[in-house]
């Protein structure tokens, strides 16, 4: 099997890759240097020329609030550029591996959204997001649809980092505390992507690391692991208001990955402590 991983310069498609390296599985990553999701020709020409079996589709307009500004820019790449892939992969016979979000749901109550739970998204960037799903659902049979949420990995910024920056020059901090997923660690995800890939078992899943919390509750056990003295106040929402809306609930289902025989990925504690031990290395 070969496999074309795109988005390989963000958090997720960098992991994907160490992983297929790995495991010796031969693969390519691309960015927007080799092409662009606003250019079907070009991307076309470059994934014909390499013939892979597999596309993992990381790639995406993730600025959710300037999506706001800019939503024909965020439809034509994670909407049209989706399609575009998927009508490749069909034209090809690839299998094709769709990374979307908890964004396509509405956010509200506290129950556990399943995969085929309604779909009722709150913002732009959810929109062109559910776009793509529709998209790759409607031109082929051989698909993953994988609905990821608060990730963090090695490359790239994210919200440890941001915390751990914050924390060298403040001692308290407010935080978001009405606002309650799970945090999901790319090398934990990576593995498991892999493993889908390889797999026929196709369809609409939920993987985030086990477990949940608020920001704030993250940011308060990001801080006690990496033993810096910050006190975290939760605030609501209210006190952080942001361009578009953000979920408040984020809890995702993963019974889907038990009936199809996948594992489910560790406590996000755990993860967190993985990914510490990860970024204290680079230094």
């Amino acid at each position: 099997m070969k496999v074309l991983v795109t988005g390989v310069t963000g958090q997720l498609g960098f992991d994907v890759m160490r992983e297929l390296e790995s495991r010796g599985i031969p693969a390519r990553g691309c960015g927007r240097v080799e092409f662009s999701l606003t250019d079907p020709a070009g991307m076309r020409k470059y994934i014909e020329e390499y013939a892979p079996d597999a596309v993992v589709h990381c790639a995406a307009y993730t600025a959710v609030d300037k999506a706001e500004d800019e939503p024909g820019l965020a439809m034509e790449v994670n909407a049209e550029g989706t399609r575009s892939l998927a009508e490749i992969c069909r034209d090809i016979g690839a299998k094709m591996l769709y990374i979307s979000t908890d964004y396509v749901f509405p956010g509200d109550g506290e129950e556990f959204y399943a995969p085929d739970a309604p779909k009722s998204p709150r913002n732009v960037y959810g929109r062109s997001k559910l776009a793509g799903e529709e998209a790759v659902q409607e031109l082929l049979t051989r698909y993953f649809i994988l609905r990821i949420s608060w990730v963090f990995g090695i490359h790239g910024r994210n919200f440890i980092r941001t915390m751990l920056h914050l924390g060298e020059s403040r001692k308290e901090l407010n935080v978001v505390g009405d606002q309650v997923g799970s945090p999901t660690y790319t090398r934990d995800l990576a593995s498991l992507l892999v493993e889908m890939v390889e797999s026929e078992a196709y369809g609409v899943y939920h993987a985030t690391n086990e477990g949940i919390c608020s920001w704030a509750e993250f940011a308060q056990e990001i801080f006690r692991q990496a033993g810096c003295d910050v006190k975290v106040t939760p605030v609501p929402s209210s006190a952080y208001p942001t361009k578009a809306v953000r979920p408040k609930n984020s809890r995702m289902s993963k019974a889907c990955l038990d009936a199809a025989g996948f594992h489910r990925l560790p406590d996000w504690k755990d993860a967190l402590g993985r990914y510490l031990r990860e970024i204290a290395e680079e230094k």
